[in-house]
Formats: C-alpha cells, structure tokens, sequence
C-alpha cells in the first residue's frame, strides 16, 4: 500500500481552524486507501499537551519555533525566500523527514515543501502540494505595503515549489488555472465537500443570523468587521433581528462597538444546537480563503449561505449558490432570510440535499484518491 505522509504546521490532532479541519477530512478520505501518518509542527511538546509520537504512531511531531523577527528577516536575506517560506522550513523538519520512508509526501500549504526540498526524500518519493489557499493574495490585500511588497516573493516561493511537486491540489479553481498557465500542468481543484452532519432546522422564533471564523486570520477579521458596517441596514425595521459573531477574536485587537443587534459570543459548546436556532451564515469577504470551510460545515448542514464571490469560491456551481458582491444584494439577500423563516428551510434543505449526494457518490473521495496517486488532472479541472 502506498504510503503518504502529510507535512502540516499545525498539529492534526490538537489545533483548531479551517485548514485543519480540511486536512482532517482529507485524511479520513486518504486513509481508506492509503498508509498514512502527520508530521506537524507543534508548540503542544514544549507544553507537554502531546507526545513526540502519537500511540499510534500515524501523527509524529517536531517543535515549532517561536517567531523571531530579526532572525527570520535575516534566513530570508540570506536564502532569497520570503519571510513566510522561511517560517516553516527547519533544520528539526529536514531531519524527521529524512529518516521517514515513504513513498507521497503532502505539503498542506506551499510553505510546508521547503524542508521537503531540503531533505534527502527529494531523491526517494514524490512531492504533492495542497495549496489551500494563496498566501501571497493573502498577504497583499491585508497587510498593507509591507504586505504587498512581500507577496511578490512569497508568490515567486508558491511558483518554485510548485514546480517541483508532482501534483498540485487548490480548493478554488480559477487557482488550479492559473497554476496551470505557469507551468504547472499537474494543478487541479480538490472537489472537496464534506460529511453530512446534522440537519439545521432553520425554523427559530428570533431572526437570527450568523457569522463564523476566527478573526487572527486577517479574511476573517476584514469580513466581521464589513458585516457590522453592513447590520444596521440589514436589521432595519425587522424586530429582534440579530447577527451572532462565533469564533475568537483577533488578538490584541481593540473591539470595535458593535451595532444594535449583535452579539460577539466567541466559543459556542454545542454547535449543532447553536446553528439550528439561526437562518443564514453570512459571509461579505474580500480575500478567500477563510471562510471555505465555514461555508462547506453550513452545507453540510443545511444552513443557507448569503455569500461573496471570494467566500463561495468554486463552490457556486457545486451547491448552486449565488455571489452577493454588490452590498445592496447583499443586504437584501440576507434580509429576505430574516423575514421569511419558510425561506430559510427550503433553501436549507436543497443544500443539504446537494452536499449529501455528492457525499454518497464519493465526489471528494475521488478528488483525494486522484490527488495523492498523482491521477490526470481532469479537463475541467
């Protein structure tokens, strides 16, 4: 049985967000028909959270180093790689991978392929990449100058590794294309959805509607604060109407007030519980990437989704959803889920009808199965 390995930055079994919970999914997909372990950098050992190796045996981890500006500044100098590339690669990472046999190693994240690179795997298996999402993108359009002058080097990082993999998996497709128009025709879309889970009622008494991520991704700190300046129109004389903010907020940042209406609760104990109570997942994002999983859990679901183009991504056509780019849209869109109750549960079932065929049809299982045995990239993928 071929053997993959996953190269990961954060650790599978002990992190939290929506590149893990992907990962997790592809995982449990690869593992029905692949021998498989996680290699993860991990702040749990010096915490004494985890063991180097897991009991077993499948997650083995190596310390993350702390982030020390100066030192990184000069790695990057020094090696002509951006800041963000030279974060993830460690001499501890080349030297696990080293002695690992293997036959698939999987960068989750362009990133995660430096050590690979610099390891003597490079002679002895073969390189696959999970984009999930575009740090360069990323990277211009939230963190100001600083951030657009680095996003050229972290863009030219994406490329080089890229081209040393032998497969190359995005979640969005106008990604996988644009991969492929550079040189790097193994680039495809992970047709990626995930499991059915409960079945969102969607039929509370309270108007109520939700917006989830976790704000120290800066997509997801730009959405929550375009959804507080959108509410006041949104809740306009619809009585009771509010918008419930979950996940952690951004650290060290100052709250901004938050508008008539709206509840920032953070952690929610009981999720399924929790989404049942609401009408929609709203989603004005700017930058994708941060919400993917977000919208993939409320499909599952079977909550209905008032979304962006970059929100929604590839997933428009795969649940026949429609973008809200124009605020007005979006305001009314998200609006008519408020007044109608009706509304909300029949949307809500047709999604969750949609996400639960593709699961019985073993679309994403396909789409991981083809990834990791390095497959024919699709025509139209």
């Amino acid at each position: 049985m071929t053997t993959v390995t996953f190269m990961m930055a954060k650790d599978i079994e002990h992190d939290h967000g929506g590149d893990v919970a992907l990962a997790r999914v592809i995982f449990d997909i690869a593992a029905e028909s692949f021998d498989l372990r996680a290699v993860c950098l991990s702040n749990h050992l010096a915490t004494g959270d985890a063991p180097r190796i897991s009991a077993d045996g499948r997650v083995i981890r190596v310390p993350k180093p702390p982030v020390r500006l100066p030192a990184l500044i000069g790695n990057s100098v020094r090696t002509r790689r951006s800041v963000c590339h030279v974060r993830f690669d460690t001499d501890d990472l080349v030297r696990t991978l080293d002695d690992l046999d293997g036959d698939v190693f999987l960068a989750e994240h362009s990133y995660m392929a430096e050590s690979y690179l610099r390891s003597t795997q490079v002679d002895r298996s073969e390189l696959v990449i999970n984009t999930v999402n575009s740090e360069s993108l990323v990277w211009r359009l939230t963190r100001g100058v600083p951030g657009i002058l680095e996003a050229k080097r972290i863009l030219s990082d994406e490329l080089r590794v890229a081209r040393s993999a032998s497969a190359i998996g995005t979640y969005d497709l106008e990604e996988a294309q644009f991969y492929r128009e550079r040189g790097c025709p193994s680039a495809r879309w992970i047709d990626l959805t995930l499991p059915p889970g409960t079945r969102a009622d969607a039929d509370a008494d309270v108007p109520r509607l939700v917006f989830m991520g976790t704000r120290d991704w800066p997509p997801n700190q730009e959405g929550f604060l375009e959804i507080l300046r959108l509410w006041p129109r949104i809740a306009q004389g619809i009585p009771d109407a509010e918008l419930c903010i979950v996940g952690a907020p951004k650290p060290g940042a100052t709250p901004p007030p938050l508008p008539d209406g709206v509840r920032d609760i953070g952690f929610v104990e009981d999720l399924d519980a929790f989404l049942g109570t609401c009408r929609a997942l709203v989603a004005p994002i700017r930058t994708g990437g941060g919400v993917r999983v977000k919208l993939l859990d409320a499909a599952g679901r079977g909550l209905p989704v008032v979304g962006t183009t970059a929100a929604i991504g590839s997933l428009e056509p795969v649940f026949g959803l429609t973008a809200y780019d124009d605020p007005d849209e979006f305001v009314e869109r998200a609006r008519a889920f408020l007044l109608d109750a009706d509304l909300a549960q029949k949307e809500g079932a047709r999604i969750f009808e949609a996400n639960a065929e593709r699961w019985e049809q073993r679309i994403p299982h396909q789409a991981v199965e083809t990834l990791l045995s390095r497959g024919p990239v699709p025509v139209d993928h």
